[in-house]
């Protein structure tokens, strides 16, 4: 997928956001501009070539050394015992060499071959065990979600448990591979649910979405940006390529979007919240909801601004501020993480699907950004780009040769006076607009307090007597013999 850049700003054809073979669905960058499915098949015909020329270099390589040894045997044989020994020891050593070779390339076209794994790499027991707070509420809820599907949703429940414990055993497989893996339990499980068990559509989409949240949530700390992959790397530069970047503004992109007016202002906060907010998420779903609510803020604040509807030419320029603008952690992480293991429907159609794609064609652009890109002669963008001077603020008017710098700093303060002006007419009535809700909120506590008191009224009682000695009322106390007095006996 090309981005066009023209003097009028940034421009995507929408057809060019769709798979390039024709399908229909949205593309991605990251599949070569095809869509999920068509990448599938594509990557498997590259596979199984690739698995081919594999094993006929392997099977190359193996008669060449055969003949070198033949050779050897042929032309050596009149010399002593111990050289001959030495040779056939070489040969033998190059021969397993060899082996080892055919052994590794046709490990990964054998399904039932098993690799072996260094144990450093191996998790401990213990670590295996740990079973997060959030991990134990997802099992818990899938478990009672399957429940109202009876036997089709004991099937699912079994497909991903012994899915889950394929992906533990191979840990070693490559990301691309556990992609696959996970890409087909997607599609096998969507299948017998349609096929088999005769669900709806809707209703299917609600258990791959329940099916993506469990295993996703269990696997994420181990296929989330691998050790194995790039990735890591990748964030590293676009971090870098957008930090140097910094200096871009809304007009060299052709934003319309005034962030002077407040209601637009806070909508790009919520914007860059939303697509910061994308990292903090463990299953695919949750993220590519935060790139949909951060693409509906930005039609929000376009719409805002222009009074009018957004368009979406009007949508990728203001992407790519936003992006640059807020500088996503681990953004080339989340976006393959995305990709290899979202649900491929999501990605594939509907507004997920076409936010996404944006996104993707957002950060090519920035990776590729030039001076023709932002209107710029290439000595003003090396410049900027170096950090030798920054653009200068765009002047409201333009102003005429013959006017004296000081005029103009006067206009322009005069500027800054209206606009400050604005900010404390709001502020005062937004003060204003406090108090009234500080009385009225005064108002009502106290008219809740009088109607309690009013309904349960607080009742003082008389004071109870004292009370008297027990033996107070006995007139004959006279008569009681006297008390006993300690005496002391001689042992």
């Amino acid at each position: 997928m090309s981005v066009k850049s023209e003097r009028r700003g940034i421009h995507v054809d929408q057809s060019e956001l769709l798979c390039k073979k024709g399908c229909g669905y949205y593309g991605n960058v990251a599949w070569q501009g095809y869509c999920s499915k068509c990448w599938r098949e594509e990557y498997q015909k590259a596979r199984q070539k690739q698995i081919q020329e594999d094993w006929e270099l392997a099977e190359r390589l193996q008669r060449e050394e055969e003949e070198a040894y033949a050779n050897t045997q042929h032309t050596h044989g009149a010399q002593s015992l111990t050289f001959t020994k030495f040779e056939e020891k070489k040969t033998s050593e190059k021969l397993r060499k060899v082996a080892t070779v055919k052994k590794f390339f046709g490990a990964s076209s054998r399904p039932g071959t098993k690799k072996e794994v260094p144990e450093a790499k191996a998790p401990s027991p213990s670590i295996s065990r740990q079973v997060s707070i959030e991990t134990d509420r997802v099992s818990k809820d899938f478990i009672e979600f399957l429940k109202t599907y009876n036997k089709a949703g004991q099937e699912v429940y079994k497909q991903c448990k012994l899915f889950l414990d394929t992906m533990h055993r191979k840990r070693e497989l490559s990301i691309e591979e556990q992609s696959e893996y996970a890409q087909s339990l997607y599609q096998n499980v969507a299948d017998k649910l349609q096929t088999r068990w005769k669900v709806p559509p809707e209703k299917v989409e609600k258990v791959m979405d329940q099916v993506e949240k469990y295993i996703m949530t269990r696997l994420y700390k181990y296929v989330f940006c691998p050790e194995t992959t790039e990735d890591e790397k990748k964030d590293l530069a676009v971090q870098r390529r957008i930090r140097a970047l910094h200096w871009v503004t809304p007009q060299m992109l052709c934003v319309p979007v005034n962030e002077e007016i407040p209601e637009v202002s806070d909508v790009v906060v919520k914007a860059i919240t939303d697509i910061i907010e994308m990292d903090s998420k463990r299953v695919p779903r949750d993220k590519l909801a935060c790139i949909t609510s951060c693409s509906k803020h930005i039609f929000n604040a376009i719409r805002t601004t222009k009074a009018e509807p957004a368009s979406a030419d009007d949508f990728l320029p203001t992407l790519i501020y936003i992006v640059l603008k807020g500088n996503p952690p681990r953004l080339q992480s989340n976006i393959q993480y995305i990709t290899r293991f979202c649900n491929p429907s999501r990605l594939m159609t509907g507004e997920d699907g076409y936010y996404f794609t944006n996104l993707c064609c957002a950060v090519a652009f920035i990776e590729k950004l030039d001076a023709q890109s932002l209107n710029l002669s290439q000595e003003d963008f090396d410049r900027y780009m170096s950090g030798q001077t920054s653009p200068k603020k765009q002047e409201p008017e333009n102003w005429p040769a013959n006017v004296c710098v000081g005029m103009r700093q006067m206009y322009r303060n005069l500027g800054l006076l209206s606009q400050l002006n604005e900010r404390q007419e709001r502020i005062v009535s937004e003060a204003k607009k406090l108090e009234r809700d500080l009385i009225d909120w005064t108002d009502g506590i106290t008219k809740e307090v009088q109607e309690i008191v009013e309904k349960y009224p607080l009742e003082i009682k008389a004071p109870n007597p004292a009370l008297a000695a027990i033996d107070s009322e006995n007139v004959e106390n006279d008569k009681l013999p006297p008390p006993l007095q300690p005496q002391v006996y001689a042992g």
